[in-house]
């Protein structure tokens, strides 16, 4: 009977979080391809890397300070605030004309972006058993996806009636149903810890871990593909190719779509059968194939682009999948440094692909990002050797 009363108290929460964690990324997914675009509009297309790469340093630093604030708030209470900070960084872009506001307003928003994903993290974690890792996260991660897959149709439509701000306002908008199932629930999906907080040593232990390190470098590596993709493609699509925002907001939901359908079976069969690395593998090979693809292929054919993107995203699922369940697996839900650690890696990835973008773009057109991604991206492979599969 207790048991079954525990299973069903996780049950319960889960689903809580996956309600929340739709309406979560719904609101950072409507800015997401339209945001590069914005700052190209006011500051042109050099200064979109430097955006990106200032954003991503604070957002580093503020990833690796915020287990201390968890250990003396609480998970529950920095979520709280983290998530106005968001709100407030929407509402921000959406209204701001001035240059230097609009900065600070996307740094704060690339902040809040990374920070409240790790409270959701661990939030998800308390109630995961290590061995259905893989299809919890990869359930809470098609949830996420789904809200992606929907959100490119609805911010190009608001951008073609009211402008980007309309996307920023909108984001901000759906913050409120996330924040009132907060208010209602959080203190049930709250799980009281004694975190464990030691940056160093955390960081010395990810170190030593092949598997880890491992699982970092493959991490940083499929944000350094969505840099090039989620940055850059919108811009190459709109400006040199000459797609309009209306079949933007097409290629980009088709595109997403694996997303939803490929992550959990991914999940079960790591779980059930063969581990993680054989289709981390696969899906880097994909990714490659397909990066490779957007360097040369400049036709405005918008189902040629839809399909290739798609495929793409293919890659990309089976690679965050398998993350998702990769590390989870080597963590408890009180290593919260090593969580945080491990959640560097959206910035670093993003941080290093917009360095490497910013040099191709000093020399070469905007297609070479994706070559060069592509290339930076098969050191994925000398990694995986090493890592232990879980299978």
């Amino acid at each position: 009977m207790l048991n079954l009363f525990f299973w069903k108290k996780s049950k319960d929460s889960l689903i809580v979080l996956y309600i929340m964690a739709f309406f979560l990324a719904l609101a950072g997914a409507l800015p997401a391809y339209i945001q590069s675009s914005f700052i190209e509009t006011f500051a042109g297309l050099s200064a979109v890397n430097w955006f990106f790469i200032i954003a991503n340093v604070i957002s580093i630093g503020a990833i690796i300070f915020f287990p201390r604030i968890i250990k003396k708030l609480g998970n529950y209470l920095t979520t709280g605030i983290v998530s106005l900070l968001f709100l407030i960084s929407f509402a921000g872009l959406g209204f701001s004309t001035k240059p230097i506001l609009i900065f600070l307003f996307f740094v704060l928003m690339q902040i809040a972006l990374n920070l409240i994903w790790i409270n959701m993290d661990i939030f998800v974690k308390n109630f995961s058993k290590t061995s259905s890792t893989g299809r919890i996260r990869t359930i809470y991660f098609t949830v996420i996806n789904f809200a992606w897959i929907i959100s490119p149709t609805i911010s190009a439509w608001l951008v073609n009636l009211y402008g980007y701000s309309g996307a920023f306002l909108g984001a901000a908008f759906l913050i409120f149903p996330f924040l009132l199932i907060f208010v209602i629930k959080g203190a049930k999906i709250d799980e009281k810890h004694s975190y464990k907080v030691s940056f160093i040593k955390s960081l010395k232990e990810m170190y030593r871990s092949h598997n880890l390190r491992g699982a970092f470098w493959l991490a940083m590596l499929l944000n350094v593909f969505f840099n090039a993709v989620v940055v850059f493609i919108p811009i190459y699509l709109n400006r040199v190719i000459g797609l309009s925002w209306t079949d933007l907001g097409l290629i980009f939901s088709i595109m997403l779509i694996p997303f939803l359908f490929v992550e959990i079976p991914a999940g079960f069969i790591a779980d059930k059968y063969i581990g993680e690395k054989e289709m981390f593998a696969l899906g880097y090979v994909i990714m490659i194939i397909c990066l490779c693809l957007f360097a040369v292929i400049t036709s405005t054919n918008i189902w040629l682009w839809a399909t290739l993107l798609f495929f793409s995203r293919i890659g990309a699922a089976l690679v965050e999948a398998m993350r998702e369940s990769y590390f989870f697996k080597n963590v408890s839900n009180r290593e919260v440094d090593k969580i945080n650690i491990f959640r560097t890696a959206i910035p670093f990835g993003y941080l290093i692909g917009s360095l490497i973008s910013l040099v191709i773009l000093i020399f070469l057109p905007i297609s070479y990002i994706f070559l060069a991604t592509a290339i930076f991206i098969c050191s994925a492979f000398p990694f995986l050797a090493i890592m232990k599969d879980t299978k």
